[in-house]
């Protein structure tokens, strides 16, 4: 095979394989993709397809190596809680009182979530509150302490 072609075959397989990572999460794919866009540039300049796929492999191998750190920096981050997930274990404020069995207003994280009691107990209002499960629109709390030993705290706005 002509080297140009396959080094533009190479280019386009490149920028298909490195499209792919947008849905496979990890950097795992990106650096073929990069190694392959490398590879297929040294194929349209000329070189041999035997020293083509040699490129490919330490280039690959090369943008693997420098990728790693980054990948396992952005998904150490992937087992935290993701959208409103990210609430449990969070603590926050009842914001009014919340009848036994019924849902109120608490405050986490600068926001507002109707929230309901986890032994469906009352909540009084000023009481603090860790989220231990994300219900739908819902947060379901508990309380942290007794409620008559912490300060009544202003709402945080």
């Amino acid at each position: 095979m002509d080297p140009e072609i396959l080094g533009a075959s190479l280019i386009v397989l490149g920028v298909v394989i490195s499209a792919l990572e947008l849905v496979v999460p990890g950097l795992v794919i990106l650096p073929f993709g990069l190694g392959a866009i490398v590879a297929g540039i040294a194929g349209v300049a000329g070189v041999d397809p035997l020293f083509q796929a040699i490129i490919f492999i330490v280039a690959s191998l090369g943008f693997f190596l420098a990728l790693r750190p980054l990948a396992k920096k952005l998904n150490a981050g992937a087992h935290d809680g993701i959208g409103s997930s990210r609430l449990i274990g969070s603590e926050g404020i009842v914001l009014e009182d919340i009848p036994h069995g019924e849902t109120g207003i608490v405050r986490i994280e600068r926001e507002e979530w109707r929230a309901e009691s986890a032994n469906d107990s009352a909540l009084p209002s000023g009481a603090r509150i860790r989220v231990l499960e994300v219900r739908g629109t819902r947060v379901v709390v508990e309380v942290i302490g007794s409620h008559e030993s912490q300060p009544e705290r202003p709402p945080l706005r």
